[in-house]
This record gives structure tokens, sequence and C-alpha cells, in this order.
């Protein structure tokens, strides 16, 4: 029998496939990992934004996390779209049952199509509950803003200034994404408390970026999961989610911001 690392996604789901719970499972898929869930929201979404949201009952995610736990050896988990407070509690509560090793927060507040998926007043709870039990928070500029009630940084000094204000609710090492910034690099920058590393690929042109931040903390999660350190895991997760960027094109999906390319590494299999 072989044995499989296992990742655990808490998250959204994303009817059209390319974002939420589809791309966290999809990027386990792909990076040898076997996927399970625990859905907080459905949403009915497309590539050209989110029509409805449906809240899963706290007691019904509380239901799905001891029920994986109670089953399955979870390596590493990640947890994003969470939009009640009720929701977050559940999710606090677990994590204190369970006591997983490796916990990555992508504190998810607004789509790419710019909807917003995060309830004013969860946003609180997020930054004092869930925060401070974060081996690694992954906010974009946008999000570590939100988190900080400050405006979006503009350039490296204040994106690391960001990350060391965000180490202060408790997480252990913040990832900053540089996506929304301009340049032909995107860099990212991994704050602890002993130093900032950067990690920086080349920016590709294109729209088709759905689920890029929910694919790169998945991946993150991956390479916990399968036992590699902090800094191996951030720096295969960038690679990869680099890749599947530069292969979104190769796809036809949908109108609007599509899907980054997740299986891009297998193209050259013909089932």
């Amino acid at each position: 029998m072989m044995t499989v690392p296992v990742a655990l996604t808490i998250a959204g789901s994303d009817s059209s496939g390319g974002a939420g719970i589809q791309a966290d499972l999809k990027t386990f898929a792909a990076l040898g990992v076997y996927g399970a869930s625990v859905i907080t929201a459905l949403t009915a979404q497309n590539t050209q934004g989110v029509a409805a949201i449906h809240n899963v009952p706290a007691h019904f995610v509380t239901a799905q996390i001891d029920a994986v736990f109670g089953d399955l050896d979870v390596g590493a988990l990640k947890i994003g779209m969470v939009a009640q407070v009720a929701v977050i509690d559940a999710i606090t509560a677990g994590l204190s049952r369970w006591k997983p090793a490796h916990v990555v927060l992508d504190p998810v507040m607004v789509a790419t199509s710019g909807a917003r998926l995060l309830e004013s007043d969860a946003i609180e709870a997020l930054r004092s509950k869930l925060v401070p039990r974060a081996q690694l928070l992954t906010p974009n500029l946008p999000e570590a803003a939100v988190l900080l009630d400050e405006p979006v940084a503009e350039g490296e000094p204040d994106i690391v200034r960001q990350g060391q204000r965000l180490l202060e609710f408790g997480c252990a090492a913040v990832l900053i994404k540089g996506g929304h910034m301009h340049g032909p690099e995107s860099i990212d920058y991994l704050v602890t408390r002993q130093g900032t590393m950067t990690f920086a690929a080349p920016r590709a042109v294109t729209r088709n970026t759905h689920g890029t931040g929910c694919s790169l903390s998945s991946a993150i999660v991956a390479g916990l999961a399968k036992g590699d350190g902090m800094e191996t895991a951030v720096r295969g997760a960038k690679a990869y989610v680099t890749a599947a960027i530069a292969a979104a094109d190769r796809l036809n999906i949908g109108r609007g911001h599509g899907p980054i390319h997740h299986f891009h590494q297998f193209e050259h299999f013909r089932f």
C-alpha cells in the first residue's frame, strides 16, 4: 500500500471550478498529495463574477472538520474563504480540538472579479482568532492593508513594514503577495521574526488569473504536508503557480477572468 500525504482545505466552493475548494483540490492533486475539504460557503459564480453566496451553517462546518480529522491523518491545512463570525468560531474551536501541525491562512476578502467575499464584522474575528493560529498568513497587498487598516503598500519598505506589523497579530510568518504591483517581475515577500526573503518570478501578461491566490496557498500546504520546510514549500509553490499562470492562455474557459492551468505539467499525456 502507498502512503500519500494528506492536505485539507477549509474554504468556499467555486461553481465554475477555478478558485476556492476546486482550485485547492486540483493543486493538491497536481502536486501529489491527497486532498480533503471542508466547505464553508457555496458560491454561484463563473469567470465573470459572483452571482450569489450561500453560507454553510457553523454546526455543519464543525461536523465536516471532525469527520475529516477523526479519520484522516492530515499533514497540513489551509483556510480560505470564511465569511461569517460563527464559522470562524467553529474553525477556531476545531483547530483547538485537533491541533494540526501546519496551518496556512489565506485571508480571502475580494474575488478576482471584485466581489466582496468577507462580511465586515468577520474581519476583526479573522484578525484576532484565526491569524494567531496560523503558521503562515498569505495576504495580497489589498488584504494586508485591510487587516492593518492602512493604505495599500506601494513599495518594498512599506510591504516589509506591513509584514512585520502583521506578525504582531500572532502568526509565525507572513507571505505578502506582490501580484497587484507593476513591473517585469512579480515579487512575494516572506516576512518572519528572523528577517525577510523575496521570491521573484517573471510577470505573465494574461487576464486568466482566476484562483491564483487560492492555488498558491494550497501549493504551500501541499509542500508542508510532504514534509518540506517553509522556505522550500513557498519556493516550490511560487514556481508551480508561475508556470500555471504562464500556461493559462492555453485554456479556453469562460468569457471573463479564466482559471490558471493547474495541470500544465501533464499536457504531454494523452488519455
